[in-house]
């Protein structure tokens, strides 16, 4: 593997697959006895747009029958102040 003039590298796909590296995942580099180490720190695309989903399901799971027929622009209007809210 070779390192580019401007430091990048690529993390081979075994290695993401097996450390849970997906795009957009945030991961952080440390130095350890003049290995550098890799790790994650945050979640990738595909783990944000899931865990908002999960989250999203157990909501809906938990509101009344009326609002689970609600569609988004409903929620969106019920959710937003009335304007004589704002003053």
């Amino acid at each position: 593997m070779q390192v580019t003039d401007k430091g990048q590298v690529t993390i081979p796909k075994r290695l993401r697959d097996a450390a849970g590296f997906l795009p957009g995942s945030q991961v952080s580099f440390s130095l350890e006895g003049g290995k550098i180490i890799i790790s994650k720190t945050g979640m990738g695309t595909d783990d944000r747009r899931k865990s908002l989903r999960d989250a999203a399901a157990k909501v809906r799971k938990s509101l009344d029958e009326p609002f689970r027929q609600m569609n988004s622009k409903d929620i969106m209007a019920f959710l937003r102040p009335d304007d004589d809210d704002r003053a």
